[in-house]
């Protein structure tokens, strides 16, 4: 980062704190629109897992009556999990999130095999940590490929087999974006690399609470979920990897997670974890129905205001996931006073929220550098309500056109 660039976020995040503070009283209504960052934890969830900070405390790796009981904790949450994905118990990796699945799951497998390839596939749309652990696998030796996404952020899959040579080892695609919400072709893609015995990964961690995640159906090696994404508790993710896969570990210790992820178990995030997984299951029709109409209600509101358009496929889309283009408006600048009026939205990642760099998901699709910095994501959860909606689009209006106002 230079030093111009260093003072800027250094501004920007004085000013953030100053209104915050001074403002924090003045907001009548609080309304967060940004699940695709987090999403609160389900009280159901945190009631299952309270007993496992205090009266069921054990370490599931000792042999006593109280580390036994945490490992049946443990093995009650993976087994929910493997029937939510269509595997069995034992190809369920437990990590600290998606970051170190998808690093486990990439890394481990690139450097596990690389006597039979050293090409690898990815797209133009992944999470950062995926991207990076491509980069630093290029550092290593390995080639990726960076497969690029059509103007409405969908990847074409004849793109990837295109690129399919003898040393292709590994393709990761995403199942749907973390940004503009766009739906990858998973099956279609995971159906062509077991033809050709390429292993294939994707990073379900949005999708799955609206998608199902059928590793069969979805014909994929391994696949990534995060359970702050579905109301369950932060800090605890997992890897399903197909049985007999060999990978190398990326962490060093006491050779929990059957060798494959070493490190005490976090076992009221992963009991966490498991109850967060099967309330979804049983509840992700009735969510997905209720949070679509909301969203669609929300844009119907807000394509009203004029030169708006959205970023993304408007079908091939998770339900939650609005990300627009306010034309002349800076984004964070409408951030900042959303938040004033106590409307939690994003301009894009969370886990890059602290950069000054452009989305490249955006840059992706073509984007100029005008309307990626006019962008604004919009993303809402089971519990958001119509009068929320109402209110947040009554209030990006007025505030979109008090912005364009101050440009004349």
């Amino acid at each position: 980062m230079t030093l111009d660039s260093s003072v800027a976020l250094g501004i920007r995040e004085s000013i953030i704190f100053f209104v915050n503070l001074t403002f924090k009283n003045l907001i009548f209504m609080q309304v967060y629109l940004d699940h695709a960052a987090t999403t609160p934890v389900n009280k159901r969830v945190l009631e299952v897992m309270l007993p496992y900070f205090q009266t069921e405390f054990g370490n599931p790796s000792s042999i006593h009556q109280f580390g036994q009981k945490a490992l049946w904790a443990v093995d009650q949450a993976r087994q929910t999990i493997a029937e939510a994905l269509g595997c069995s118990a034992g190809e369920i990796y437990f990590t600290s999130g998606a970051t170190e699945a998808n690093n486990l799951a990439i890394k481990g497998y690139a450097r596990a095999h690389q006597k039979e390839g050293k090409h690898l596939i990815t797209t133009a749309l992944e999470h950062h940590c995926v991207l990076n652990s491509c980069e630093d696998l290029q550092q290593e030796g390995f080639e990726v490929d960076l497969i690029q996404p059509d103007s409405s952020g969908v990847i074409n899959p004849h793109e990837i087999e295109k690129r399919i040579r003898p040393d292709t080892l590994l393709v990761s695609v995403m199942f749907a974006n973390n940004e503009i919400g766009t739906l990858q072709p998973i099956a279609e893609i995971g159906q062509f690399c077991r033809q050709k015995k390429i292993f294939f990964h994707s990073d379900a961690v949005q999708a799955f609470g609206y998608e199902k995640c059928e590793v069969n159906q979805l014909q994929v090696d391994a696949l990534t979920l995060s359970a702050h994404k579905f109301y369950g508790p932060k800090g605890v993710g997992c890897l399903y990897l197909r049985k007999e896969t060999v990978l190398r570990p990326i962490l060093s210790g006491g050779g929990q997670e059957n060798g494959l992820r070493s490190g005490t178990h976090n076992v009221p995030g992963i009991v966490g974890m498991g109850k967060a997984v099967e309330l979804i299951e049983q509840e992700r029709e009735k969510n997905t129905r209720a949070v679509r109409e909301k969203r669609d209600l929300l844009w119907d509101l807000l394509r009203k205001i004029p030169d708006v358009r959205v970023n993304g496929d408007l079908e091939k889309r998770l339900p939650n996931n609005l990300n627009l283009i306010f034309t002349e408006v800076n984004g964070e600048a409408l951030l900042v006073r959303l938040d004033l009026e106590g409307i939690a939205v994003s301009t894009g990642s969370a886990c890059s929220a602290s950069s000054t760099k452009l989305s490249h998901v955006l840059l992706a699709l073509g984007l100029d550098e005008k309307s990626c910095k006019s962008s604004l994501r919009v993303t809402l959860g089971k519990d958001n309500t119509e009068e929320e909606v109402r209110y947040a689009a009554e209030k990006i209006k007025l505030i979109v056109e008090e912005l364009r106002s101050l440009r004349l």
